[in-house]
């Protein structure tokens, strides 16, 4: 059973940055696809970013520009480099991976941009 854990999230004022880290208990390699999903207070979850095989990326429209994915097959860790944060990226942030047959998530990690 994969398990993943989330870290990185945290309080910062609009216009700072963060870095969210998934780490996965297990190799990554053969996952087809990774994603960050957020879920603020009262609204769905939604995908923020994504990466499958080949390393192609998607991004929401509200995070184009400002957000990044990205992965370290080595470490069987994905990242989401966060820029330019708004107060409306406060969320709950969750890390997904889907395999053959499988899909993880963790437990998610709070993020919040206030002044």
């Amino acid at each position: 059973q994969m398990q993943l854990v989330e870290s990185g999230g945290g309080l910062v004022q609009p216009g700072g940055s963060l870095r969210l880290s998934c780490a996965a208990s297990g190799s990554i390699f053969r996952a087809y696809g990774m994603g960050w999903y957020r879920q603020a207070p009262g609204k769905q979850r939604e995908l923020v970013a994504s990466i499958r095989t080949g390393d192609s990326t998607n991004y929401a429209d509200a995070v184009k520009g400002r957000f990044t994915i990205s992965k370290d097959n080595i470490k069987n860790t994905v990242y989401l480099q966060m820029n330019s944060l708004k107060p409306e990226d406060t969320a709950v942030y969750y890390c997904n991976l889907n395999f053959p047959g499988s899909t993880y998530w963790g437990q998610g990690t709070q993020v919040t941009v206030t002044s």
